[in-house]
């Protein structure tokens, strides 16, 4: 039986989601939700992303009323503390300082809604980074070069960020950059969409 393929789309405006997306080959539109991004009280770092990662697909649901809306979410955990992105230059510094010979934990939500039938899929991805003890130096060289404003933890892994690991852990490096491709590839099957 031939594949069912409906129509993706990417709630984001993230150009490293979009980026690994298009790894898949399959055609897709971006769309960026506009939905509250606040913690809740005592909520879990794993629940936030969950939760932020479905609130987006569902924004876009009416909008999409055929169509499979992949919506993503990703916070670093250091201590039980959710480190988001830092926006400034001096966030960033203090992240990075936070991180210098430290692990941190990125946890990447991903949801599939399937608006045909509205079947929701939610999950997250976990993946540590070994951060090497860093110099207040080379952490300005790194902002400088790289300016990681939108980053969560400050770092783009994709890019110099990767010299600022001493080693990382996970099952999916896609992860990191803020949209597990792996998760999702079982994701969109389940849905009928043919991957490859």
């Amino acid at each position: 039986m031939p594949p069912n393929n409906a129509p993706l789309v990417l709630a984001s405006s993230s150009s490293y989601r979009r980026e690994l997306l298009e790894r898949l080959q399959l055609p897709f539109i971006c769309h960026s939700p506009d939905i509250d991004e606040t913690p809740r009280p005592n909520e879990s770092a794993q629940a936030l992303v969950q939760r932020l990662a479905l609130n987006k697909a569902r924004a876009l649901a009416k909008d999409y009323p055929e169509h499979i809306i992949i919506g993503s979410d990703q916070v670093a955990v250091l201590d039980g503390d959710i480190m988001g992105k830092p926006g400034n230059a001096a966030s960033a510094h203090r992240q990075l300082s936070a991180a210098s010979g430290r692990s941190l934990v990125f946890l990447t939500g991903l949801a599939v809604l399937d608006t045909r039938n509205a079947f929701e899929q939610v999950d997250f991805v976990p993946f540590t980074v070994h951060f090497r003890t860093l110099s207040a130096a080379q952490i300005q060289r790194y902002i400088a070069a790289e300016q990681p404003f939108d980053c969560a933890g400050s770092f783009k892994s994709e890019g110099l960020g990767v010299s600022l690991f001493q080693a990382t852990a996970g099952s999916d490096a896609t992860s990191l950059v803020g949209l597990p491709l792996i998760r999702l590839c079982d994701m969109l099957n389940a849905c009928g969409i043919a991957v490859p």
